[in-house]
């Protein structure tokens, strides 16, 4: 597939999640991803509440995009690739910034395909 279908694929796993409720995820969290042009243009995934962006659109997906976790007070956002916290900012669109302010250099759109093809 070419990018405008990644971007299709993209766009309506965007759709489905902001359509989530709050059982699955606090919609603060994709409300406030999906907000952020760099970021909506990554492939989103919900587990436990938290909030996980690839830069791809097949398992496995990318590691090198932090995470956001909900925490009590506040947000945990961590990047798996290098099991690093880059911090538990109080609001979300504090832990959004930490998020874009960390994301892998030539970090563009997800692509249709799995790691191996970035």
């Amino acid at each position: 597939m070419g990018p405008r279908e990644a971007g299709e694929i993209v766009a309506t796993e965007w759709q489905r999640i902001l359509q989530l409720s709050a059982r699955h995820i606090d919609p603060a969290i994709p409300h406030a991803t999906h907000a952020h042009p760099s970021l909506r243009e990554l492939f989103p995934m919900v587990s436990h509440g938290a909030l996980y962006l690839s830069r791809c659109t097949q398992y496995p997906w990318t590691h090198d995009v932090a995470a956001l976790f909900p925490r009590p007070g506040g947000f945990h956002v961590f990047r798996h690739s290098d099991q690093k916290v880059l911090g538990e900012p109080d609001t979300v669109e504090e832990a959004v910034g930490l998020i874009v302010a960390n994301l892998p250099d030539d970090c563009g759109p997800a692509i249709d395909g799995t790691p191996d093809d970035l």
